[in-house]
């Protein structure tokens, strides 16, 4: 781990280039991001195993490898468990949010979003531990499992 001084590395995924400006102009109005860019699932995997980003924020609808399935493999695989995943998606259905949640993404904006929004959320899901992670997870779940 770098100093707590160094600039954080955010990745943006999203097959939208539009999306994928509108995105970095709004996290970079914050200023103290490097942000990067995959646009689908598969490129965005494979930038997170070599740039390790501090963030990463996920579309639902790519080609190649959805936002679900990215972030079930990265939720399974040791070296990326942690990592903070925020999806942000134009799906806004109560289903679709608990599908992202399930999946193991910290955070499910919809779009069209707010730059201060997506801003707190990143800034939420960099303070989260991997232990409140695992517990915000275990509740989902149990929710899940309560309303069947």
């Amino acid at each position: 781990m770098g100093s707590e001084n160094a600039m954080k590395k955010v990745l943006v995924i999203d097959d939208n280039p539009t999306i994928v400006e509108l995105v970095k102009y709004a996290v970079n109005l914050q200023g103290s991001y490097q942000v990067m860019v995959a646009y689908d699932g598969v490129q965005g995997l494979e930038c997170i195993y070599a740039e390790d980003p501090d963030c990463v924020i996920i579309d639902v609808k790519m080609p190649r490898m959805d936002g679900y399935q990215l972030v079930r493999c990265l939720r399974g695989d040791t070296r990326t468990a942690n990592t903070p995943l925020i999806i942000l998606s134009a799906m806004t259905r109560e289903e679709d949010q608990m599908t992202g949640l399930l999946s193991g993404a910290d955070e499910y904006l919809t779009k069209p979003f707010k730059p201060t929004a997506l801003n707190a959320a990143i800034e939420r899901v960099l303070r989260l531990t991997p232990a409140e992670r695992q517990r915000r997870t275990d509740h989902l779940v149990q929710t899940q499992t309560d309303q069947e």
